[in-house]
Parts: C-alpha cells; sequence; structure tokens
C-alpha cells in the first residue's frame, strides 16, 4: 500500500509536466516498480555506475574480507570489469547512444564510502549486503532493458549478460546465509 501511494504522488507530481523523463522515472524507481524499461541514456549510466560500484568494492573486499569472500571477489571484480569494457565499446564505437561516467551516481558512491569506513567482520557483512542489493538492482535493470529496451544492440547485451548477474545474485544471496 505504502509503495503505491508513493508512486501514485510521483506520478502525479510528473504527469503535469513536459519534462517527465524517464530519466527521472529511472531515478526514482517508478520504472522498476512499473516494470518499464529505461531510455537507453539511462541504462548506460546506470550499468556503467554499477559495473564501477562492483569493482572498487571487490578491490577493497580482496583486501578486507574474510577467505570465504575473496574468490566471490575476485569474480565480481573479474567479471564487471569485462561487462564494462563491453559496454564502453558499444558507447565509444556509436552503437550505443549514451555516456559512459566518469564517475559512479552518488547512490553507489555513498555506499562505498560506506564501506571505506569499515574493517573486518562489519566489512565482510556489509560488502555481502551490498552485493545483494546491487545485483538485485542490476537483475531488474537488464530484465526490463533486455525485454524492452530501445536499442537492439544494447537489448541483445543485456538479455545476454544478465544470466550471470542472476548467478552473481545467488552467489551473493549464499554469501549472506
Amino acid at each position: 500500500m505504502k509503495k503505491t501511494l508513493i508512486l501514485a504522488s510521483i506520478l502525479m507530481a510528473t504527469a503535469g509536466s513536459a519534462t517527465f523523463a524517464q530519466s527521472t522515472a529511472e531515478k526514482t524507481g517508478v520504472n522498476s516498480v512499473m516494470g518499464v524499461a529505461p531510455k537507453t541514456e539511462d541504462f548506460v549510466l546506470e550499468a556503467a555506475s554499477s559495473d564501477m560500484f562492483e569493482i572498487e568494492s571487490s578491490k577493497l573486499a580482496l583486501e578486507r574480507s574474510d577467505d570465504k569472500t575473496k574468490p566471490f571477489a575476485q569474480q565480481m571484480l573479474t567479471d564487471h570489469q569485462k561487462t564494462s569494457d563491453e559496454l564502453k565499446a558499444m558507447v565509444t564505437s556509436g552503437k550505443v547512444k549514451g555516456t559512459i561516467p566518469a564517475a559512479m551516481s552518488s547512490s553507489h558512491q555513498g555506499m562505498l564510502d560506506d564501506l571505506k569506513k569499515l574493517q573486518g567482520d562489519d566489512f565482510t557483512k556489509q560488502y555481502h549486503s551490498d552485493q545483494e542489493d546491487v545485483h538485485e538492482d542490476a537483475v531488474d535493470l537488464f530484465k526490463r532493458y533486455g525485454d524492452e529496451g530501445e536499442n537492439a544492440e544494447l537489448k541483445a547485451w543485456a538479455a545476454k549478460t544478465r544470466p550471470a548477474l542472476e548467478h552473481h545474485l545467488q552467489m551473493a544471496t549464499d554469501l549472506n546465509k
């Protein structure tokens, strides 16, 4: 009920505006709640930011986490560097409209800043929790774009990449048990 009220409030506040861009809907979570695909530019920004967070948080995890977590962190570092490189190549080739951001989003940066303050078990528990959260978001983002995205090449890439993200989510969920 609360989500419905929030969603209704957001929609009413933005419905009369000619500038009701999906970027606002994507940023507020309206697109996700409604299952709407993000605009290509939004997808590129979100996917790139998520990869940046994965890479930087996993570098920290390789230094600070327990032995059980380090193989997961190494896989996240390897896999997300690969997806980051693939996304950059599609954008720089001009096949995909968008801009690779120079820095991660403020929400991802805030999560990383919080992780940097932690050590030991506190770090490991937060890293595990963050990994589950960001992979839930990534699976949702890639599913929505892979199902209904506007750029055929990026749509195919999102659909091809999603199973790996779903596997990452399952691995992160298992770490949290």
